[in-house]
């Protein structure tokens, strides 16, 4: 089971308003509990190990605040142009590889598709998040070392 599969089948559990699924194969166990059941969700991976997770695609941002202070009324018309780079799982957002390196990427730092934007752990598992679209980082809107959920925006990119 890859991680679009397990995204399908949390965006599954969540319209079908149940409150927990198990679902089990010989490599791969995954228990999925919606707040009706009291904790949202667990994941247990027995051999299979996933290094890194594949990407949704960018979706165009438009309720986010531009890094740059500006009047209310041109924040709106500037952020559609905007690209969110999301988060693909569920875990903690981390802006290091490891806590004595520097940070994958600062605001204004220029950003190429397949470049590593910082890493999502999950399980004890550090997934490396890339970005899809080439442009120049407007905002972060996640703290480091915070807890995000699945498709939580992380990053704002400016494409132009």
């Amino acid at each position: 089971m890859d991680i679009k599969d397990i995204q399908n089948l949390i965006k599954f559990v969540s319209k079908a308003e149940v409150s927990e699924v198990k679902y089990k194969t010989k490599d791969f166990e995954i228990t999925i509990k919606t707040p009706l059941a009291g904790s949202e969700m667990s994941y247990v991976s027995q051999p299979a190990v996933y290094h890194s997770a594949p990407q949704p695609a960018p979706v165009a941002s438009a309720p986010q605040a531009p890094a740059a202070p500006v009047s209310a009324e041109s924040s709106a018309t500037d952020d559609s142009k905007f690209v969110t780079i999301k988060s693909p799982m569920i875990g903690t957002f981390y802006r290091k590889p490891s806590p004595d390196k520097d940070v994958f990427v600062n605001v204004g730092d220029e950003v190429s598709n397949g470049k590593v934007v910082c890493v999502i752990e999950a399980m004890k598992l550090f997934n490396q998040i890339e970005s899809e679209i080439s442009g120049k980082i407007v905002k972060i809107l996640v703290d480091d070392a915070t807890p995000v959920e699945y498709d939580q925006p992380l990053f704002l990119v400016d494409p132009s």
